[in-house]
């Protein structure tokens, strides 16, 4: 059974909306998020709604952290946009609705071990790292600048592990290297005995690989796919505009997957 895995969907809900409808076009019933399901976007609200309705857990990422309590080492951009984000969730009347929406972030997890399903391959699932899950950025760039760093957090992983915050998809395997997924091919990746591998699923709302399409990926017993989809970046780029407190550069990068 395939196992959709989404992340920093930031939120975008019109880019949540048709990733939804992409997994559901291919059968896939099970889905996962790994995190930062708010932040930057317009819609924080519609996107908690979605993910806790449709996805089976997702994982608590740093700018989820930071509406729930507070924004600490955030930009002047991002502590701007999580404030907003508070108030939104702050100003729902409905008391019930709104004390769901806030318990949902309040028991989002910080870290899960599972094993491929019908496959016997342990996995571990996080945001930012298997080292600091919540807030460690893992860069391509660090493959040739940080490679200590990356043997030292491949020290935490049994096998393979699953990361977003960089909104960068690709692999990197425990032979120092990193694969874009255009290096994959059409399957992705697929498991190699004796090979760990950390996988980034990229971004659902805020895509920062140069491709403004929202980006997921689909676990396989024996192999990861990863998936882009279109949508209306206007939709998502004029409310973010008509919001003063959320910066009109988080709309313009929409466009770019910067």
């Amino acid at each position: 059974m395939p196992t959709a895995l989404i992340s920093d969907v930031h939120g975008n809900a019109e880019a949540l909306r048709r990733v939804l409808d992409d997994i559901d076009s291919r059968g896939i019933q099970r889905i996962i998020s790994l995190g930062d399901i708010i932040g930057y976007g317009p819609d924080p609200l519609t996107s908690v709604d979605l993910v806790r309705q449709r996805c089976e857990w997702s994982l608590m990422g740093n700018h989820d952290f930071g509406v729930l309590y507070e924004p600490t080492n955030f930009n002047a951009t991002a502590e701007s946009a999580a404030y907003w984000t508070r108030d939104q969730f702050d100003a729902e009347t409905d008391d019930k609705l709104r004390a769901q929406r806030y318990e949902f972030l309040g028991r989002l997890r910080v870290r899960v071990a599972e094993t491929v399903p019908e496959a016997d391959i342990p996995v571990l699932f996080v945001h930012g790292s298997p080292r600091r899950p919540i807030n460690e950025y893992i860069f391509p760039d660090d493959v040739m600048n940080a490679p200590e760093k990356i043997d030292a957090i491949f020290e935490r992983v049994e096998r393979l592990a699953f990361v977003g915050h960089t909104h960068v998809p690709g692999v990197f395997t425990n032979e120092i290297d990193f694969y874009p997924p255009d290096e994959l091919g059409e399957r992705g990746y697929t498991f190699a005995d004796g090979e760990k591998a950390i996988i980034n699923v990229g971004s659902v709302g805020q895509p920062r690989d140069f491709d403004p399409r929202a980006s997921y990926a689909i676990l396989h017993p024996d192999r990861v796919e990863f998936v882009r989809v279109e949508y209306d970046i206007d939709i998502s780029a004029s409310k973010i505009r008509q919001i003063s407190a959320l910066h009109d550069w988080l709309a313009d990068r929409l466009y770019e997957g910067r």
